[in-house]
């Protein structure tokens, strides 16, 4: 009655060719550690990054060049916001088309898609806008 409650030892190996029991991480924070990659690995990376910014961007230009070209129609604001919101849902194709990986795209990184989109649309539309009232 006066062991039980007390968790019992690992035992130390009893033979030579016997091994001792591998202790297993205390924390969850204690992962293995990542192989590092190669320096193809690195570049291939790289290069989708840069695909996955530029389709952000061609998208966002596109969006505001014809947000600018629906001005003239009277709802041309909600327009122009219907036409970023196709620009960043259509990423998804351009990807497709491209032969590129977006299932392994995380939310952050579809943020940040959105964020770019939406930055070149603004940009695009706000500089066609201030240059045909001056």
């Amino acid at each position: 009655m006066a062991g039980e409650g007390k968790p019992e030892k690992a035992k130390a190996p009893k033979a030579e060719g016997e091994k001792a029991p591998e202790k297993a991480p205390e924390k969850a924070s204690e992962k293995a550690p990542k192989r590092k990659l190669t320096r193809a690995e690195k570049q291939a990376q790289h290069t989708d990054r840069l695909k996955r910014t530029a389709v952000a961007c061609g998208a966002g230009i596109i969006a505001g060049v014809l947000s600018f070209y629906a001005d003239a129609v009277p709802s041309g604001t909600a327009l122009g916001i219907l036409f970023l919101l196709a620009g960043i849902v259509f990423q998804k194709y351009v990807f497709l088309a491209l032969r590129m990986d977006y299932l392994g795209l995380s939310a952050k990184d579809w943020l940040y898609q959105g964020f770019m989109t939406f930055s070149l649309w603004f940009i695009s539309w706000t500089i066609l806008l201030s240059t045909t009232t001056g």
